[in-house]
């Protein structure tokens, strides 16, 4: 019961409720039908013993005559049967059934001054049920039995236990239907919350809505306030990391440039530059956003319109799906494509090609493509270590493309680098699928 759902707890407790509110309601009701088919019996075994009591003269002694004439009256049939005890006569019915004494009456009240007592007994058949009247003679009590046997009340009270049973379980079921059916209805602004909490874990929304039923309003407003000091804490990391790269990136690759390779000097910067990617890849990767998702198509277009100015004479397309998302945050993810497409528009002769695609339900691939000369397949590893540059022309720094291999992998991502169709150089991507991240 501690791991059941809500659902299943609220259920079992809506049944339980249920079934002991019916089940009380048809004990009381059984009692009461018990009641009323008793009473009404009574009303005939008092009759009965209104026609007995007329029979019995002053004296006591019976008017045999005057009960004949009326043993219609007393014949209301099989199991029926009567009895006159007096200090002169006993008659009455011959298989006379055994009966339990009654309960005293009132104390000091005359037995002959009390009202019919009921009494209960047994038979060959079974139970029986009967009324008894003490009546006093100038010769002593008379006393009058009338007895009913146990089918008259038994069989009525059965004949309207199973309709009533079957009203019972009427009601148990649209009890049932009716609390499962307020349940999906209660319960569903907490599926909306589990949705919308699930939407920020994957980068779709920042915060839940907070105009909840009164129960679930508290938490909504706990959780944006957890989301909103999570993202104040990531976007300070962020900055942090991002001023470092600011600061040493441009002085460390200026440096290197100015030392010879083979020198001393060199290695000790390289050591330098070492210990500085080293600290930037930890603040990054305290910084990332795992749980990030992004349209690549409006960063991508982004990045190429301002390619199109610095490079007019090259042209960049884009072959990237509108709802194409990959699990990248917007600022990585726009580096990332700053850094790929720039280097592939300065080494292009005509043109750029960008397109991702799907490659698993959790995978996307986005590939950068030129036509320019290419890099021999033994020099590729080569070009990933920073500050290496094949060309010796004055733009870039050589940090480009291990700045990318270094952000790719933060994402849980793979780069890759090789022959493009266009002829040039291609630059493969394998990261997290923004839709399932």
């Amino acid at each position: 019961m501690t791991r059941a759902s809500l659902r299943t707890r609220m259920m079992l407790l809506s049944a339980l409720a249920t079934l002991v509110a019916l089940g009380l309601a048809g004990w009381i009701m059984a009692g009461v039908l018990d009641r009323v088919v008793t009473g009404g019996v009574d009303r005939r075994l008092d009759a009965q013993l209104a026609v007995l009591a007329s029979a019995v003269r002053k004296d006591g002694s019976v008017d045999r005559t005057w009960l004949a004439a009326r043993q219609g009256a007393l014949a209301a049939g099989p199991g029926w049967r009567w009895r006159i005890e007096g200090p002169r006569d006993t008659l009455g019915s011959a298989d006379f059934p055994t009966l339990r004494p009654p309960f005293p009456g009132p104390p000091g009240a005359a037995a002959a001054a009390q009202p019919p007592a009921p009494l209960d007994g047994t038979d060959g058949k079974g139970r029986v049920h009967a009324r008894r009247l003490m009546l006093e003679s100038s010769a002593g009590t008379v006393t009058l039995t009338a007895v009913a046997p146990g089918r008259v009340l038994g069989r009525p009270i059965r004949e309207a236990l199973l309709p009533l049973a079957s009203v019972i379980v009427a009601l148990a079921l649209i009890f049932a239907l009716a609390a499962w059916v307020q349940l999906r209805f209660a319960l569903r602004p907490l599926a909306a919350l589990v949705a919308q909490i699930g939407a920020i874990r994957r980068g779709e929304r920042r915060s839940v809505d907070e105009a909840q039923p009164a129960e679930l309003q508290p938490l909504a407003s706990e959780l944006n306030a957890l989301a909103a000091a999570n993202a104040a804490t990531l976007a300070a990391a962020r900055q942090s990391a991002a001023n470092l790269a600011h600061a040493l990136k441009t002085p460390v690759a200026t440096l290197a440039l100015t030392i010879a390779p083979d020198s001393p000097e060199a290695a000790q910067v390289r050591r330098i530059e070492g210990v500085i990617r080293h600290t930037l890849a930890r603040a990054r990767a305290a910084a990332v956003n795992r749980r990030a998702s992004t349209a690549i198509a409006p960063v991508a277009s982004d990045v190429a319109g301002v390619l199109g100015t610095l490079y007019p004479v090259i042209g960049v397309r884009l072959e990237i799906a509108p709802d194409a998302r990959i699990g990248i945050d917007t600022h990585d993810l726009a580096e990332i494509l700053g850094n790929l497409l720039d280097n592939a528009a300065r080494h292009a002769r005509k043109t750029v090609l960008a397109a991702a695609a799907a490659e698993a339900p959790d995978r996307m691939v986005l590939t950068i493509d030129d036509d320019g000369p290419g890099i021999p397949p033994e020099r590729r590893e080569q070009v990933l270590q920073p500050g290496v540059r094949l060309d010796e022309g004055p733009a870039g720094d050589g940090f480009g493309l291990a700045i990318v291999r270094d952000l790719v992998a933060l994402y849980g991502g793979t780069m890759a680098l090789e022959q493009s169709p266009l002829g040039g150089l291609r630059v493969r991507l394998t990261c997290p699928d923004g839709t399932t991240t």
